[in-house]
């Protein structure tokens, strides 16, 4: 009981004084490191030996965490190797209520412009991209992928937005509590931007002060400028809409269009890397025309003008495949339905408008011609499909193949089917290079129509683009 004589001495002693919290300190000075603990005034006295139990270290109040990220002011920019796994910054804050949005501008998009741009929960792993850990969520300009992690194994990459580049806005946010879009009170309604226009939302399981913003990197030379304090409004976007021309593009593949221009984004290697642009709208009797001008041929003018169907195949130029046509700059070859061109006008380079367009027959209905015509022609000519059958022939005759009517024998070829050309509508499509037509060819119109379609596939290549150049 000696312990408890002299604390209550010690007590008393500085009551009187009016210093508790000197008696405190007196106190502590004389037993060192013992800490005697009183039951609610119960009289019980605990004693423990031993050091004060230390709390654990972390980043001062209003300290960001980033790994591999280098951070000058505002700009953020990747400081790892090539054979790095990727850079994160945090921010040091959560969103709330009333900072609950913010923006990067990217800069540079370097070697592969693995840039990403999420929310995150505030112990996330700084090796990876938002969205990858559990309870983020994040978009990735490189190839316009968003991550969805909604924890316990529950993640969703499958969902695609629009692709960001050089000088492009990727924002994210998060709806106020009391906007009726916004989620309820135990998740939060996230959505995602692209130059002020919102490209996504996704609910996730967390509150708004359960996330930070967050962004990624992963390759040497990406740099962006970090916006915490931006702030967006839904109210903006319809003129931004119009002012940018997205609305006539349905598919925009290693491509980014920045007002009516195009800009080729891809890596710009191989005849894999082909960016595509494909119209929202067929070419049809009212709009029988488009063109575009050569801004930047770039490395080597791999650019080409054309036609082609819906849902014409990913990283193919548009000539190369069935059911398309178009005209090469880079060797003034015309392309139709085969990645073998034949010579067709003159080669095309910076400053030179190239055109395509249809002469369609008197009696030519837009909406039953197209849908009327078998999907099965893509677009072939009565030439190609002799010509593919006569090959089919030699082949035959080289490989013992066909001569048996016997359908049991593995050699038996059914006779080849005849697309009945009649019942098919047909129209003439031709070219121009700066106003002047220089041919045309009679094609078969595919399933659907023919949709404006322009292929890009060397770095820096860009074109001013004009859809509806005949309508004033």
């Amino acid at each position: 009981m000696d312990d408890l004589v002299r604390i209550r001495a010690v007590l008393q002693h500085h009551h009187r004084d009016r210093a508790p919290f000197a008696a405190m300190q007196h106190f502590q000075q004389e037993m060192g490191y013992d800490q005697i603990i009183n039951n609610r005034g119960r009289g019980r006295i605990y004693r423990y030996q031993g050091p004060h139990p230390g709390r654990v270290p972390g980043p001062a109040r209003g300290e960001p965490k980033c790994q591999r990220i280098k951070i000058e002011d505002d700009v953020l920019s990747y400081s790892g190797g090539s054979e790095d796994p990727p850079g994160m910054y945090v921010a040091a804050h959560s969103v709330d209520h009333y900072s609950n949005y913010f923006e990067i501008e990217i800069l540079d998009v370097g070697d592969t412009g693995q840039i990403g741009i999420g929310l995150v929960s505030e112990n996330s792993c700084l090796n990876c991209h938002p969205g990858v850990e559990a309870n983020s969520v994040g978009y990735v300009a490189e190839n316009g992928r968003f991550f969805v992690n909604h924890g316990r194994g529950n993640s969703d990459m499958s969902q695609y937005g629009p692709q960001c580049g050089m000088g492009d806005r990727m924002g994210v946010g998060i709806r106020p509590i009391d906007d009726p879009a916004g989620g309820d009170r135990h998740s939060s309604k996230i959505f995602f931007t692209r130059n002020g226009q919102e490209v996504k939302n996704f609910d996730l399981a967390l509150r708004p002060y359960q996330l930070y913003p967050a962004v990624g990197m992963q390759s040497e030379g990406e740099e962006v400028i970090l916006r915490l304090d931006a702030t967006w409004n839904p109210d903006d976007v319809t003129q931004m809409v119009v002012d940018c021309g997205e609305e006539d593009w349905v598919r925009l593949e290693d491509v980014r269009l920045n007002g009516t221009t195009l800009e080729y984004t891809g890596r710009g290697r191989t005849i894999h890397d082909v960016g595509l642009a494909q119209a929202k709208y067929p070419l049809d009797t009212t709009n029988h025309y488009f063109e575009f001008e050569i801004v930047d041929p770039g490395d080597k003018c791999y650019l080409a003008i054309g036609l082609a169907k819906q849902n014409y195949p990913m990283r193919r130029h548009p000539g190369w495949n069935n059911g398309s046509i178009a005209y090469h700059a880079d060797d003034g070859k015309l392309f139709h339905g085969s990645g073998m061109g034949v010579q067709f006008g003159p080669k095309c380079s910076m400053g030179d408008t190239m055109g395509c367009g249809i002469y369609f027959p008197p009696d030519y209905d837009n909406e039953t011609e197209a849908l009327s015509n078998d999907e099965d022609d893509d677009g072939m000519s009565q030439e190609d499909e002799d010509l593919d059958e006569d090959e089919d022939g030699q082949l035959d005759d080289i490989l013992g193949l066909g001569d048996s009517d016997d359908e049991d024998d593995p050699f038996f070829r059914p006779p080849k089917r005849r697309h009945h050309k009649g019942k098919a509508a047909k129209v003439t499509v031709f070219f121009t290079r700066n106003g002047k037509v220089i041919g045309h060819r009679e094609v078969t119109v595919p399933k659907g129509g023919f949709y404006p379609t322009i292929g890009m596939l060397s770095c820096n290549e860009k074109v001013r683009v004009d859809l509806h150049p005949l309508t004033g």
